[in-house]
């Protein structure tokens, strides 16, 4: 790779938390000449707490594709990038694939920093098996949706989803029509935030605890894998 070229970093931010991002993710978007995030407004605060002022531009599911190319150019003219998005790890259930792809594709150098995502407490603090686990993020919303249950009906391994709080009824209910309403599950919700909770229990269990608990934030759910 030439070394006068560009890099492209990804910069994992807070989910919640403003003390879990790290210094050397500080001192990276200090550094950088541009800024690419999810959403600019939800960015914007993050910034400013730890006083990064400068131009930031948007990069999402709508415009990826597209701003590739424009990005993969500035790299080669030695620009160092950063993208972050609204929270976590870039890529992970969030745009940067598609980027990081074709920055690959043009032999650029590309750098992720470790730090925070939310399936990783999520699953640690479940209780179920963490040496092997598998991870499918959003279930698709209609089409191929019944299809993933199925699949994953004799999945061993733990499983792991992210869930929108409208949701998340309906998804315990599918779990039970589909894997048994005995299955053991675990719901995160709002970690690292002021009211972060973990409910564990059987699919009924836990979903007649959101029945008088309404479901609020952004959830990660585990499952025991089939035994």
């Amino acid at each position: 790779m030439n070394p006068e070229t560009g890099k492209l970093y990804l910069v994992p931010t807070p989910i919640g938390n403003l003390e879990d991002i790290t210094l050397r993710a500080i001192r990276i978007l200090k550094e950088a000449d541009i800024i690419l995030a999810e959403d600019t407004r939800t960015s914007a605060p993050l910034l400013k707490h730890f006083g990064i002022e400068k131009k930031v531009f948007a990069h999402h599911q709508h415009n990826e594709h597209q701003a590739s190319s424009e990005i993969v150019k500035f790299l080669k003219e030695g620009k160092m990038i950063a993208l972050i998005s609204d929270a976590g790890t870039p890529a992970i259930s969030d745009p940067g694939f598609y980027l990081v792809r074709e920055v690959l594709k043009n032999e650029l150098p590309v750098e992720c920093l470790p730090g925070a995502t939310a399936f990783v407490p999520a699953l640690v603090n479940s209780g179920f098996p963490t040496d092997k686990f598998c991870f499918e993020g959003f279930l698709p919303l209609k089409k191929g949706r019944q299809t993933r249950y199925k699949v994953l009906a004799d999945e061993e391994r733990t499983i792991i989803f992210y869930e929108s709080p409208h949701r998340l009824m309906k998804t315990m209910d599918e779990m039970a029509t589909y894997w048994g309403a005995d299955r053991q599950i675990s719901v995160s919700r709002e970690l690292t935030k002021m009211f972060e909770e973990t409910v564990r229990g059987t699919v009924t269990e836990v979903k007649a605890y959101f029945e008088t608990h309404p479901a609020k934030g952004e959830f990660v759910i585990c499952v025991k894998g089939k035994e």
